[in-house]
């Protein structure tokens, strides 16, 4: 085989986009340790082509490296799921999933990929662990080969609502996903407060997860605690020997409830997690949640606008000053 022949076949045979990886407390991409910088973009299946790329672009442009999206969602009586009710291929979605994931890897970004127990009456999430089992099948099949995701087999899995997951039944899900590509980073996350040592020797010794995503309290003293919640996490690591990356994929929103974060509660929280040697934080956004259908409806529905021009000027404060933000926190640490 010819040298050019050969680069050709490493090249088609080879993973898409950059390769995540994990080395201790830290997400790498393509072998160097990298802060993971995201933004919410969970109904993003049913983004027109267009308005995916151009939304992608402008990440790009203002240092983002990430986003969650849900492979399980419905909003605004719409389901863009990629996975059915029985966890099967959902088409069109399912093709949506696939090239979202190949245009963030184009760009060097990492996706997350959401999946959720329980079932709404317009559609989204998965009712049983039999259908949860097969929505990992066909999520881990359909992206096979790439390398620039991760799965969040369960979001909230913790919850005692329609999102509970045991654990027995993560760990279950987290040997399955293995078993079909043990490349890709796994986790669960937990909802609504910090984890303590019981919680982080569940996720990383009894279920086997990859990294820890806890989404914090959401209250107005809450940006101000995350430096130090950081480091309390990663303290329990060290105790039950094992570290792993600490990843804020869903802290506190706009639009959640009476207490409205301004751009600069958003840079805290961020500026805490780079310092406390967390692996990644995202600018979390979504609609309104009063019980009304208005706009802006933000990531949870961009089948008409894109993201960018549904955040209002606090958000794009941050859009516009997070990099920067990331940058000068990480000299400091």
């Amino acid at each position: 085989m010819t040298a050019l022949l050969a680069a050709v076949v490493a090249l088609s045979s080879g993973p898409r986009g950059p390769v995540l990886g994990i080395a201790d407390t830290q997400f790498t991409l393509n072998g160097r340790p990298t802060f993971l910088l995201g933004i919410s973009y969970y109904g993003g299946l049913g983004a027109p082509e267009g308005i995916v790329r151009q939304d992608l672009d402008t990440m790009k442009k203002h240092g983002f490296n990430w986003i969650r999206v849900w492979a399980t969602w419905a909003a605004n009586d719409f389901d863009v799921s990629a996975v059915d009710a029985e966890g099967a291929p959902r088409e069109p979605f399912m093709g949506r999933l696939v090239r979202l994931v190949d245009e963030c890897g184009k760009r060097g970004m990492v996706a997350d990929v959401t999946l959720s127990r329980g079932r709404s009456a317009i559609g989204g999430g998965i009712p049983s662990y039999d259908s949860h089992r097969q929505a990992v099948r066909s999520i881990m099949t359909a992206l096979r080969g790439r390398r620039n995701w991760y799965l969040d087999l369960a979001n909230e899995r913790d919850v005692r609502d329609a999102r509970y997951v045991p654990t027995r039944e993560v760990h279950d899900l987290r040997a399955l996903a293995r078993a079909l590509d043990p490349l890709v980073p796994v986790t669960a996350s937990f909802g609504g407060h910090d984890l303590g040592e019981p919680y982080v020797r569940e996720a990383l010794i009894e279920a086997g997860l990859d990294f820890v995503a806890p989404h914090r309290p959401r209250h107005a003293g809450s940006p101000a605690e995350t430096e130090k919640h950081t480091r309390e996490c990663i303290a329990a690591m060290r105790r039950i020997g094992r570290l792993a990356p600490v990843h804020y994929q869903e802290p506190f929103r706009r639009g959640y409830g009476d207490w409205q974060p301004a751009a600069a509660d958003f840079l805290t929280d961020l500026r805490g997690a780079v310092r406390g040697e967390a692996a990644g934080w995202c600018l979390h956004n979504g609609s309104t949640r009063d019980g009304t259908v208005t706009k802006p409806w933000r990531s949870f529905d961009l089948r008409e606008q894109g993201l960018f021009v549904q955040l209002d000027e606090q958000e794009m404060t941050v859009v516009r000053e997070a990099a920067g933000v990331v940058r000068q926190a990480l000299k400091v640490r």
